[in-house]
């Protein structure tokens, strides 16, 4: 009694007369949204990779890989502090420089009466923080044998215990065991990578050695820094690092320059993905809006803040600092669900802005300005109370039915699930059943969102259809090899304006139902 997968089995080739079971998968299937708080962040930093994105989700693994934040332009480490405190911990960073970083260093010393150099240990990345990393060779837990430990401040150190070997065997040992691991007992250096030197004698168990010479390559970064340049994944520098790693929101560190808009755009339109950038420190909305305008970005993928910077409480550095409005924006979009908009919501974690700082609060018609000329801006109070919180809530689309926060992410949401979920569909043929599979599979996605809260009709109308059958599918295209389904899906609209008609007075007649209805 053979068993095959359902398809594996060509039934109009059977000659043996048997009993055969086809393993049939459930018609019916389920499918998960893509997620949607993938921050990508570019920018400076002390450590990690460069133009590789790497992942952070808390405080311990931005000391790990970037560091902690320093008072300067385009730092990463800061945009990750700020981003974790408002809850956003899927973050996409991306590290650049300006070419110049140098990878800290410190040669390995033997005990002869002129030192020479055994190994040189090298920090496994360039940046200042390699600088603090400290290693000592020392008596190993074996008799006749050596230990090495490397040791970053604020980190498990790295011990390599048990190294055997005399004169140049030992550092040859010492060098496989840096770069390679230990079998069964460690694997290879996190912080350093090692290279053989020219000594033949015993290392010296006195010494404490402390790497020197890195540099962040951060004196001559430029806002075109940040943008990089594209190609495959080996080569691509910058933004377009970010490619392909499911980055919803992109925030380029400090990024002011406008001209520079339509890239930054055009990339997040191609891996649907929503860009959040400013205006230089003071830049006023009237300003702003012309900048806008000149710059030609009229886009729901693209969200611009007016050029009122925000003070923050550095409890690394001590000091309260101005930070760009981008960055605590894009962080409070990641940390929502598509479907709720940034307005009038508060952001913890913000001391003052310029124009609170200056005892310059925007009045009513300046509010209705910023949201005209496609702006936001961070500001107190909010309609909802005395906190600091967005008063727009818009991207810079100039139609009217694409330009709030909750468009841009529930489109790029919907649009990336879809795309991840029926590749299967391609290949197979075209049966009223694979239709009916599929329009299942999408309305059984739909109505879960329905549930939850994430799409709907107040009015209690349909919140969504979904279309695949013989109408839209002629015989025409089917024969060509297209499937097509037509998706429309309703939106919840955000409150924007609310309005309370008040009828009072002496003479206003009232009326009180005792129905319970």
């Amino acid at each position: 009694m053979p068993i095959y997968q359902a398809g594996s089995l060509n039934t109009s080739a059977l000659t043996a007369p048997d009993l055969y079971v086809q393993v049939v998968a459930p018609k019916t299937t389920y499918i998960n949204g893509v997620a949607t708080d993938g921050l990508g962040l570019v920018g400076i930093a002390s450590w990690g990779p460069v133009n590789s994105p790497f992942l952070i989700g808390s405080a311990s693994d931005q000391a790990l890989y970037i560091g902690s934040q320093q008072n300067r332009k385009y730092d990463l480490a800061t945009a990750v502090a700020i981003s974790l405190q408002l809850g956003a911990t899927n973050l996409n960073c991306v590290r650049v420089t300006d070419g110049t970083d140098v990878a800290a260093s410190i040669p390995l010393k033997d005990v002869a009466s002129t030192p020479v150099t055994g190994a040189t240990l090298t920090a496994i990345y360039s940046g200042t923080t390699g600088n603090t990393i400290q290693a000592m060779i020392a008596a190993g837990t074996a008799v006749g044998t050596y230990k090495l430990t490397i040791y970053l401040p604020g980190q498990t150190a790295e011990v390599f215990d048990n190294i055997t070997g005399t004169g140049a065997t030992f550092w040859a040992n010492l060098v496989s065991a840096v770069n390679n691991g230990q079998t069964s007992v460690r694997s290879a250096s996190n912080l350093a990578v090692a290279t053989i030197g020219t000594s033949t004698a015993l290392p010296s168990t006195v010494l404490t050695y402390t790497m020197t010479g890195g540099t962040d390559g951060a004196t001559t970064i430029t806002d075109t820094t940040l943008i990089g340049t594209d190609g495959n994944s080996t080569t691509r520098t910058g933004m377009y690092a970010l490619r392909g790693t499911n980055s919803q929101v992109i925030n380029l560190v400090g990024l002011t320059t406008t001209t520079l808009w339509p890239a930054v755009n055009t990339f997040a339109k191609s891996e649907g993905s929503y860009a959040i950038s400013q205006f230089t420190a003071g830049t006023t909305y009237a300003s702003a809006a012309t900048l806008l305008n000149t710059a030609g970005v009229d886009s729901w993928n693209f969200k611009a803040m007016v050029g009122d910077w925000v003070y923050w409480l550095d409890s690394v550095n001590g000091l309260t600092r101005m930070v760009e409005p981008a960055t605590f924006e894009a962080a409070n979009i990641a940390a929502r669900s598509p479907s709720i908009s940034t307005l009038n919501k508060a952001i913890s974690t913000i001391v003052s802005t310029q124009r609170n700082l200056a005892n310059q609060p925007y009045s009513l018609s300046e509010i209705g300005g910023i949201n005209s000329a496609r702006l936001d801006v961070i500001t107190n109070p909010c309609p909802g109370g005395n906190y600091f919180g967005c008063r727009s809530g818009r991207n810079t689309s100039s139609v009217a039915s694409q330009n709030d926060d909750t468009y841009t992410r529930m489109t790029n949401y919907l649009s990336l699930t879809l795309a991840a979920s029926f590749g299967g569909v391609v290949g197979q043929n075209q049966t009223s059943e694979l239709r009916r599979e599929t329009k299942s599979t999408i309305e059984s996605f739909l109505q879960a969102l329905e549930d939850q809260g994430m799409i709907g009709d107040p009015n209690s109308g349909a919140s969504f259809s979904v279309t695949l059958d013989s109408t839209n599918n002629p015989d025409s295209q089917v024969a060509l090899g297209y499937m097509q389904a037509d998706v429309a899906v309703k939106y919840l609209n955000v409150v924007r304006y609310f309005l309370i008609n008040l009828e009072g007075g002496g003479s206003v007649s009232i009326t009180v139902s005792n129905s319970a209805s």
